[in-house]
C-alpha cells in the first residue's frame, strides 16, 4: 500500500509540473475538455487533508497547485475567456444539472 502513495504522489506531483509548463492552458479549457481544473485539485487537495485531520487552506492548496499565490499567477497568465469558451462551459454545467 504504501508503493501505491509513493507512486500516486509522484504522479500527482508531475501532474503539477505539466499544469506548470502548460500555462497557456487556462482553467476553461481544463474544464470544458476535461471536467476539472487546477482550481478543482486545489479544492480535492482541501478536502483529502480534512478528511486525514489536517488543515490547509484553499488558499495555501492553490499555491501548491499554481506554484505561486494565486493572484499572481492570473496576473501574469489567466486571459479573458472567449464567449465559445463561455457557451461551452455553460452547456457542461447545464447538462450536469
Amino acid at each position: 500500500m504504501n508503493n501505491n502513495v509513493e507512486l500516486e504522489a509522484a504522479v500527482f506531483r508531475r501532474l503539477l509540473q505539466h499544469l506548470d509548463s502548460r500555462k497557456d492552458v487556462q482553467n476553461i479549457d481544463l474544464m470544458n475538455l476535461a471536467g476539472f481544473c487546477r482550481n478543482c485539485l486545489s479544492k480535492w487537495y482541501v478536502a483529502a487533508a480534512a478528511e486525514r485531520g489536517e488543515t490547509i487552506s484553499y488558499e495555501q492548496a492553490r499555491e501548491l497547485v499554481y506554484g505561486l499565490p494565486y493572484e499572481e499567477w492570473k496576473q501574469l497568465y489567466q486571459r479573458e475567456s472567449t464567449p465559445a469558451q463561455k457557451a461551452e462551459f455553460a452547456a457542461a454545467s447545464k447538462d450536469k444539472h
